[in-house]
């Protein structure tokens, strides 16, 4: 009886372990150069965060047509409401917080991944380069 208990007991971890990962879907992924341009609002201040970096680059290949030729195209922020809760998206997301840096303080390339979950939708973002 004890084998059978044990037995459960690692089975019900397991998918527990398993479980958040079922829970979570891609559904959007997309790679965009962060140019110097998308460092500057369009009244040509400097943004602070990678969130509005990463909103602005969105916002000139969406709304202005200016992407970079590595930029590739999206739909989930071709959406104005869902740029404006990029920084959420971000905050709910596991990005690597020198990602994160990096993009605020230079050029990168990313890869940006727009995930469903429990909690609702959420971002991450990786430096390719």
């Amino acid at each position: 009886m004890r084998v059978l208990s044990f037995l459960l007991m690692i089975g019900g971890l397991t998918l527990a372990a398993i479980a958040p990962s079922q829970a979570q879907q891609l559904i959007e992924s997309y790679q965009a150069l962060l140019s110097e341009r998308d460092h500057f609002n369009s009244s040509g201040q400097r943004l602070t965060t990678a969130a509005a970096v990463i909103r602005q680059d969105r916002a000139n290949f969406h709304r202005f047509g200016k992407g970079d030729p590595e930029d590739e195209v999206d739909r989930y922020f071709g959406d104005m409401d869902n740029r404006a809760a990029l920084e959420a998206l971000i905050e709910r997301g596991a990005s690597e917080r020198r990602a994160i840096s990096r993009i605020v303080n230079g050029t990168v390339l990313v890869r940006v991944e727009v995930y469903r979950g429990p909690r609702g939708p959420f971002v991450n973002v990786l430096i390719l380069d």
